[in-house]
This record gives structure tokens, C-alpha cells and sequence, in this order.
């Protein structure tokens, strides 16, 4: 399809009607005006550099499977779809059938024939949005069957209780034996289990201790959450949900590096530094319900109604921002332009995904999924 030549002041409401009248299967259309880049801070960009080994490989990047015939929505300009983060966004109250609907939308399979890591939420045994829904995490497992997966491992470190104590109390044990996959406790790893990074110009004064075992799969999968975080976090998505790859203690060495990231004037910045060892294969986002107050254990909750799968945190949490934005949320989360947000703009910086909203393409495959997207998309233009 060519180039719409739309002009900056049409009504991008009246824009996306007209187009929807136009066409009767696979909807294209392009709206929003050309957003700026936003001004970057004072920081040096790098790539992580192990202290005393080398960086292991990062996750493949997703490879394309046939797609469904979907609309999309996205902002005015001259990008190719290369050049922009396409997201599958799904309004659903059902978080069961959304996974399987998002991953369908977005068309890849970066699992097939691969061992696949899983990183839930597991900060907390509360119910959803404070931790990974079961029911959820269960459907997501048999979709990576589905798609061909040959391993696949679940684990985390809780940072608000016994790992161990939240895993069996969500029933992640039970359902690890009925489905085939394997756990692991991240408490429970050995001091050679943690591989130090160091961020080049970064936060971390100490570096930060990653698991390895995670690294050695083929393919991380992210299943993150949607909502603010009641400290110094502002909000939790796929960005803050790295944060429990990093032990709190090594075996051995009593320093604290959850004090030393909590009790820094950087944390939103040591967050997104910490994404730097790997690149997520898929990032799922549970938004069916979220937090757009308090958190990240429990919060005012809101009907948010959206199931986001993806393979660019940063994008995905652009959106996240959008939809508590949307909804209404915290000064912190609200205020100023979102790429602007600590976690994403140290995000920007470090090269870890699109470095603005014009390059966010927002898959749907229904009228009410659509008009929600031409929704949040206006609040990531919002300057």
C-alpha cells in the first residue's frame, strides 16, 4: 500500500474511521503525527562486559512464521516495518486465550526446536497483577510446546518472600510435573551460578551478579505485568521485571545488591542496565488487570483489559505506560513525554530497542482491539 499523504492537522480519529470504511478485511492504517526524539542525558552508551568472563551470546532474535491478516496502528512517517517494534495488542479479559491470541497476532516462533527460559513475575504469591498468573503461566507453557520448544525451564527469585515458599504456594511444582518442564530457584544457586556484569559508565558500582543457567538456554521468554511500583521503580513491566535475573546475596559474600540498587538515587536507570546481558526471544505482558497506583504487591486496581506480546522491552513498556496513563495513574508515571521515563530513556540510551513512539506498531485483530490501540497510541504522542 503507498504512503498516505495525510496532513498534519487531520483528525487522526476521523482518519482511522474513513480507512476502516475503505477496506473490508486487513486494516492498515497510519496515524499520529511524527513525533520528536527526545534529548538524551548525560550517560555512557554500552554494552555489558563480564568482569571475569566472557559475555555470553544473546538470544536469538525472533525468525518470522506466516502472519494472519491483522490491522496495525502506527504513527505517520517514512519507516519501514524493520525499523519499527511490532507488538501484538489484544483486548481481552480472558488472560488464558489472550496469550495464545497474541502470540498468533505477532506471527513469529523464535521457540521452535529451541530450550526456552521463562522469567515470570514471581515477586510475590498475591494474585495477579502483583505475580504472574498460574493459569496464565500454564497456557503459555503449552503454547511453547505447541510451537515446537524441546526444553523449557521456569524460574525467578522472589524479592518480597522465600522464593521456594512463593513457587509452591502459586503451584508451580504441581505444574511443573503435569506439564514436563523443570524450575528453577534462583535462591538455591550455587556462587558459580552468578555471572558478574559491569555496565561500562553505568550504575552498578560492584557490577551485578546475573544467572547463568538462564543464559545457557537457547531462548528467554518474558511474562511480565502491568502496573506502578510504590518505591523508587515508578512502574513494573518487562524492563523491572530483569531485575529478579540478579541475586540479592552470592553464597560466600554477604553484600547486598538489592540494598545497594534500592538505596540508589539511580535505580530506574541501574533497571534498564541490567537488560543489557540478553535480548528477550518474546516478551508476554498480562494487563487483563493492573496497578495504577501502589505496587508492585498490591495497589488500586483497574480492568485494563490487554494482552501485549512483543520482542522489544522498550516498546512494550512505552505502551504499559500508556495504557496507566490511560486509565490514570501516579505523577511519577504520568508526567512528561514517555521516552523521557528513567527506565526507558537509560533504555534508549543503551540500545536496547526503538528509541521513540513513532516506531511502535500496535497488531490487532478486531474492531474493539483496534479502537483501543488508536487510544493508547495518542497517549504515547502526548507531549
Amino acid at each position: 500500500m503507498g504512503k498516505s499523504n495525510i496532513s498534519s492537522s487531520f483528525n487522526r480519529r476521523e482518519f482511522l474511521r474513513i480507512v476502516a470504511a475503505l477496506t473490508s478485511i486487513s486494516v492498515v492504517s497510519s496515524f499520529l503525527e511524527a513525533c520528536s526524539r527526545m534529548g538524551l542525558i548525560d550517560y555512557e552508551s554500552a554494552t555489558p562486559v563480564p568482569t571475569d568472563t566472557e559475555a555470553p551470546v544473546a538470544s536469538p532474535t525472533a525468525e518470522e512464521s506466516p502472519t494472519v491478516e491483522v490491522a496495525t496502528a502506527t504513527s505517520e512517517g517514512d519507516l519501514s516495518d524493520e525499523d519499527k517494534a511490532q507488538l501484538a495488542f489484544v483486548k481481552t479479559t480472558d488472560r488464558v486465550g489472550g496469550v495464545g491470541l497474541a502470540i498468533d497476532l505477532l506471527g513469529v516462533n523464535p521457540v521452535d526446536g529451541k530450550s526456552v527460559f521463562i522469567k515470570p513475575n514471581l515477586n510475590t504469591s498475591d494474585p495477579a497483577p502483583a505475580a504472574t498468573d498460574s493459569d496464565m503461566l500454564r497456557a503459555l507453557v503449552v503454547k511453547l510446546w505447541d510451537m515446537g520448544a524441546t526444553k523449557i525451564t521456569v524460574g525467578d527469585r522472589a524479592g518480597m518472600g522465600v522464593t521456594r515458599e512463593v513457587m509452591e504456594r502459586l503451584g508451580i511444582f504441581a505444574m511443573s510435573e503435569e506439564l514436563g518442564f523443570e524450575t528453577m530457584v534462583f535462591d538455591e544457586l550455587e556462587a558459580s551460578d552468578w555471572e558478574m556484569f559491569k555496565v561500562p559508565g553505568g550504575r552498578w558500582h560492584r557490577g551485578f551478579p546475573f544467572a547463568r543457567p538462564c543464559l545457557e538456554h537457547d531462548a528467554i521468554v518474558q511474562m511480565c505485568c502491568l502496573k506502578t511500583h510504590g518505591y523508587d521503580g515508578h512502574f513494573t513491566m518487562s524492563l523491572k521485571n530483569s531485575v529478579g535475573f540478579v541475586a540479592k546475596t552470592i553464597p560466600g559474600d554477604s553484600y547486598d545488591y538489592m540494598a545497594a540498587l534500592h538505596r540508589s538515587a539511580y535505580l530506574r536507570q541501574m533497571v534498564a542496565e541490567v537488560n543489557t546481558v540478553y535480548t528477550p526471544a518474546l516478551i508476554v505482558m498480562d494487563g487483563v488487570e493492573s496497578f495504577v497506583n501502589g505496587g508492585p504487591d498490591s495497589g488500586k486496581r483497574v480492568n485494563s483489559e490487554i494482552v501485549l506480546a512483543g520482542t522489544d522491552r522498550i516498546a512494550m513498556d512505552a505502551v504499559g505506560v500508556a495504557v496507566l496513563r490511560h486509565f490514570g495513574t501516579t505523577r511519577n508515571v504520568s508526567e512528561g513525554p514517555i521516552f523521557e521515563l528513567d527506565q526507558i530513556s537509560r533504555a534508549v540510551q543503551l540500545e536496547l530497542g526503538i528509541d521513540g513512539p513513532e516506531k511502535i506498531n500496535l497488531l490487532t485483530g478486531d474492531d474493539d482491539s483496534a479502537a483501543y490501540a488508536e487510544e493508547i497510541l495518542e497517549q504515547l504522542a502526548a507531549l
